[in-house]
């Protein structure tokens, strides 16, 4: 039998982890620069497709699940990474990427979907039920884990108390958990595509599903690849440090930016899937990166702050508790009709377009 010659979805991956290997703790020049970036949007495209085989495998609404959960994992682990390390700003780290990725997820993914999905017609649908749900949840986890702690009193500033982390963590994971356990479950029916008439539209169960093996090893390729999107950006952060601060911009937009670079494999897959007409699966990866982002990376950094060197601080500042509130009001009058058009994209767009531009100029 003649051998098969490993697809570059296959070699990518590999390739980005050895030189992640090579290049961490080295002092990298700008071509090394370029060559480890070229890596990473290698790692970013092979991640989105082993996402869709182990999608396609496992099925609606456990696929939309993998790269949400695989991306806010190792998010995580970079994050704790940094702020044990003492980086820049190591106290505000966790709050501006969870921040971060509400916003890009919310706004970014879902505008830029409905973009690519009403290209097929003039309206895309959903369902207002499984959507809004994703968006409520959405909503409370930021809210009382980035907005309360700016009025607690039990301690100054915007910093939760010890026993009032704890609740916000608890119930962060808690409320995670429970819409997982009824998105999966339960309501299932609610997270899969429907036409414009609202019929449930099942596409799994007319297409040939890969095997498991071919699953089993799309679910390895695209946790290397992962690591090798995350590790790679932190790898080439040094150079857009120093390019942020020669352009005289704030701080905090080196964090903008490497979670630009992290989204992007879920950004792909969700505009992809619009593209298709799946307009319910973009709208699960947006919402539920998002939610993972906070159910995950809250009750971490939670327990990592017993050991952690900085104070962490959770409370947003008030332009960017506006443009929570905003991102909200918004995010409920696309959901609740259970349509969307061309204009709802703007709308999106436009609110983070205002928090790229107000993150450059404070």
């Amino acid at each position: 039998m003649p051998s098969r010659t490993p697809s570059w979805t296959t070699l990518v991956p590999i390739g980005a982890v050895v030189v992640l290997g090579i290049a961490w703790g080295r002092t990298l020049s700008p071509l090394v620069v370029a060559g480890v970036t070229v890596f990473l949007a290698g790692a970013v495209l092979s991640a989105v497709h082993h996402a869709e085989v182990v999608a396609h495998r496992v099925g609606e609404p456990f696929g939309s699940l993998v790269l949400a959960v695989a991306v806010t994992v190792i998010e995580v682990a970079l994050i704790v990474t940094l702020m044990i390390a003492g980086a820049a700003a190591a106290e505000t780290l966790a709050r501006d990427t969870v921040f971060a990725a509400v916003i890009i997820t919310s706004n970014g993914i879902v505008g830029l979907s409905i973009v690519a999905g009403t290209r097929r017609g003039s309206v895309v649908s959903f369902n207002a039920e499984g959507t809004g749900g994703a968006l409520a949840t959405v909503a409370t986890l930021s809210t009382l884990c980035l907005v309360v702690p700016n009025f607690t009193t039990s301690s100054p500033g915007p910093v939760f108390s010890p026993a009032q982390l704890a609740f916000a963590a608890v119930t962060a994971l808690a409320l995670y958990g429970l819409f997982v356990a009824l998105q999966t479950g339960r309501h299932r029916d609610y997270f899969l595509p429907v036409s414009l008439e609202g019929d449930v539209i099942d596409d799994d169960e007319h297409a040939t599903p890969p095997s498991t093996r071919e699953a089993l090893t799309s679910l390895g390729l695209l946790l290397l690849a992962l690591v090798a999107v995350v590790g790679n950006a932190k790898l080439v952060s040094p150079t857009i440090e120093r390019a942020v601060a020669a352009a005289g911009l704030p701080v905090s937009v080196v964090g903008v930016i490497i979670a630009m670079l992290i989204l992007l494999p879920e950004t792909i897959a969700a505009v992809r899937a619009a593209r298709q007409g799946r307009m319910q699966i973009s709208l699960n990866l947006a919402f539920g990166s998002a939610m993972a982002s906070i159910g995950l990376t809250i009750p971490t950094i939670a327990i990592a702050s017993i050991w952690l060197p900085v104070p962490l601080h959770l409370g947003l500042d008030p332009t960017h508790i506006v443009l929570l509130a905003l991102t909200c009001v918004v995010g409920v009058l696309t959901v609740v009709p259970g349509r969307a058009t061309l204009l709802q994209a703007g709308v999106h767009l436009a609110v983070l377009a205002a928090y790229l531009f107000l993150a450059i100029s404070p």
